[in-house]
């Protein structure tokens, strides 16, 4: 009876751990496609990505929904770069129920389109995601950076 009880405590703990790992997958894919979207110089499909009531951090600044902030403040950005890119991308992610809480710190480099000027800065990004029916959605984060001589 013992080893029965114990193989079905190893086997709990297999399917925990393996529910933890697609979900963490998960996590980092929905951060993924936001990053790719930003270095793809693209809003399209962004809001997707984001709860309904979401809300965005940036640079000491509450930039609002998710709506708001590419309308009038991403949106155009983009629209000045000539490219955006990402380097020493790292991200962690914890899990918590139904909540995840991610830790991205990286380098970029945007190239502006009016005279190929570079900006190189190295940023930090945390976020809130919740798990929704439609799957992992963020629903706050908060960017900063500092400028790179």
């Amino acid at each position: 009876m013992q080893k029965i009880l114990l193989t079905l405590f190893v086997m709990a703990l297999c399917l925990k751990g393996q529910a933890q790992t697609n979900n963490e997958r998960a996590v980092k894919a929905v951060l993924k496609a936001y990053k790719d979207k930003l270095e793809k110089l693209d809003t399209s499909g962004v809001s997707s990505l984001f709860t309904t009531g979401a809300k965005l951090y940036e640079g000491g600044s509450d930039e609002g929904g998710i709506s708001g902030y590419l309308n009038h403040h991403l949106g155009p950005e983009l629209k000045a770069f000539k490219s955006f890119t990402f380097s020493d991308y790292k991200v962690d992610v914890t899990l918590n129920g139904d909540y995840a809480y991610s830790e991205e710190t990286y380098g970029y480099t945007i190239v502006l389109a009016k005279d190929d000027s570079q900006i190189k800065s190295k940023g930090v990004s945390t976020s809130v995601l919740r798990r929704t029916k439609d799957g992992w959605k963020i629903e706050m984060t908060h960017t900063s950076f500092r400028r790179v001589k």
